[in-house]
């Protein structure tokens, strides 16, 4: 641990003194027993996976549930096992708001005489949901089955899987998506951010849950325990990533952030090397964009530029190709006031703009797992230009004209759109690594959030190919992204009279033109997307990080790898 982390974690020089306890990471065993009989698993909480088609059920009667389909995927199974039970899968089936929708787990019973001490129904949805191999999908499971337990007070859990469909001429079952889906669900599920509480019984309390996993149904062997690794690795990932939102900005400056990213290369110094940049040496590279924003807090919490790369080790006999070269850059503004155009107001969110480094946590918690699972024939750069944006009479103003490291002059009509700013010169400093495509990500716009919402994330992109891609892998691993316009026509409300733009347009298509801004800073030769992660970073109704997006870019990296 450096001496500014070190420092941070004692509370010294830092507003209020607060220290960050050590984080409560879980530790989930997971096996696989494909041959099991579901009622002989000894076990805290048995959970049998179902399909809402095994289930009939007539809404017209009082009764609701009328019993198990038996031609349905696992329907003959279940009647078996509850004729054995004495009708409690019946019971707990009869529940009318259990409908077996994925992740949705039933009232829970105790039944005498057997080796585990409660059971439940967990539902699986649409029977093709094993077919279509969407590990989001899969992770709400996990994370219904890490609830379950912490409810039930079940370290120990057993699901076993009763029955599963038939693949048609030309499909598959995927098992392996499933199993990934469900452990980075458990795993993630299980993890409560206490870091900041005195209480020593809420920290034993977010200890409480699944330790122990075992999956029954879904089969077995070096495959299924390769999915296991890659999602433990994942889960560890997305949990840095949220750690990192959820951080207080009195706790995690930039200089904090810088430490993580080197803590992180030190932990991985196999495949990962780090370089921070000082504001002198940004200063020497014409980083004008960037330091602007940074200057209001330059002089106590100073900006900190952060490159961390990735490079595969290379394997035992193997013989040496080109990699695939790609960058990640994430938008790392620690604490966001406004500046001089302040979030004031009710809707303003200031308390909760810790989360303006969503972007910068999602490209750590990416570069956490890859440097853990470590995909072959890929290098992948993760960019971060961390400061603050604050007040201060030598700050950024209303008005003023900065120069970006690529010459470009913006007028800067409003200190609030700052990330775009800062993000231009990490754009630049990205495109001189020689990388063949870029992928930014940021909480830009509250534009963006009043278009989709806060659980999904826009995909702005010029490059049809690069949007393929990260659809492909949103869908896979369940973060949501959806694709809009790049309507260039937009961009006559970003010319300013003084210099060559303004940093931002009126409030009609906001987000779009906060990407066309990012666009003028892009060689049109190399494919990039921007991701405007707003709405999803955060959740309300947990009150905290969502961890957004470690899971994408980990996947769109990995689609890449040979």
């Amino acid at each position: 641990m450096s001496a500014v982390a070190a420092q941070a974690v004692r509370g010294e020089g830092v507003v209020g003194l607060t220290v960050s306890g050590n984080a409560v990471l879980p530790s989930v065993s997971v096996s696989f027993d494909p041959s099991a009989a579901p009622l002989s698993l000894p076990s805290d909480l048995l959970l049998l996976a179902v399909f809402d088609s095994a289930l009939s059920r007539d809404d017209t009667s009082a009764a609701n549930f009328t019993g198990f389909v038996a031609d349905a995927p696992g329907g003959a199974e279940l009647s078996s096992l509850d004729s054995t039970l004495s009708g409690a899968l019946a019971e707990l089936a009869s529940d009318p708001e259990f409908r077996a929708k994925p992740g949705q787990v039933s009232q829970v019973l105790r039944v005498p005489g057997q080796p585990f001490k409660r059971i439940a129904l967990l539902g699986l949805g649409k029977t093709d949901v094993l077919i279509k191999g969407e590990s989001g999908s899969w992770q709400g499971v996990g994370s219904a089955i890490a609830t379950a337990a912490k409810t039930n007070q079940a370290s120990k859990v057993s699901v076993a899987f009763v029955g599963k469909p038939e693949a048609a001429e030309g499909e598959e079952i995927k098992a392996g998506n499933a199993v990934r889906g469900i452990v980075t669900g458990a795993i993630v599920g299980s993890f409560e951010d206490v870091r900041f509480k005195s209480d020593e019984k809420e920290k034993a309390k977010a200890e409480r849950g699944v330790k122990e996993l075992v999956v029954v149904g879904l089969g077995e062997g070096a495959a299924l325990e390769r999915d296991v690794f890659v999602a433990e690795r994942l889960a560890a990932g997305i949990i840095l990533t949220k750690q990192l939102v959820n951080a207080p900005p009195n706790v995690l400056t930039p200089a904090v952030l810088a430490d993580v990213a080197v803590n992180l290369t030190a932990a991985h110094s196999d495949v990962l090397t780090a370089k921070v940049l000082e504001k002198a040496e940004c200063e020497q590279l014409g980083m004008g964009a960037y330091l602007a924003v940074a200057e209001a807090s330059a002089a106590d919490n100073p900006p900190k530029f952060i490159h961390v790369t990735y490079r595969p080790a290379a394997a035992e006999g193997a013989e040496e190709k080109p990699l695939k070269k790609l960058a990640l850059v994430g938008k790392g503004l620690t604490f966001d006031s406004g500046g001089y155009n302040l979030k004031a107001g009710p809707g303003s969110m200031i308390h909760l703009m810790k989360f303006d480094m969503g972007g910068a946590a999602a490209v750590m918690g990416a570069a956490k797992a890859i440097a853990a699972i470590q995909p072959q024939g890929v290098e992948v750069h993760f960019i971060v230009a961390a400061c603050e944006n604050m007040v201060s009479g030598g700050g950024m103003k209303p008005g003023d004209i900065i120069t970006a490291s690529n010459g470009k002059t913006i007028e800067v009509n409003n200190t609030d759109a700052e990330g775009r700013l800062t993000l231009a010169d990490a754009l630049l400093y990205a495109q001189k690594q020689e990388v063949e495509k870029i992928v930014d990500i940021a909480t830009l716009t509250g534009a963006c959030i009043i278009a989709l919402g806060n659980d999904i994330a826009g995909l702005f992109t010029p490059n049809d190919e690069i949007a393929a891609e990260l659809e492909v892998v949103s869908k896979v691993c369940g973060d949501k992204v959806w694709r809009m316009p790049m309507e260039e026509g937009y961009w006559e409300g970003m010319r300013s009279k003084h210099a060559d733009m303004v940093n931002t347009g009126g409030r009609e298509g906001g987000s779009i033109t906060a990407a066309l801004f990012l666009k003028q800073f892009m060689d049109e030769k190399i494919p990039w997307a921007h991701l405007d992660i707003a709405g999803p970073v955060w959740s309300e109704k947990k009150g905290g990080g969502t961890g957004f997006a470690a899971s994408l870019l980990y996947y769109w990296v990995d689609s890449h790898s040979s």
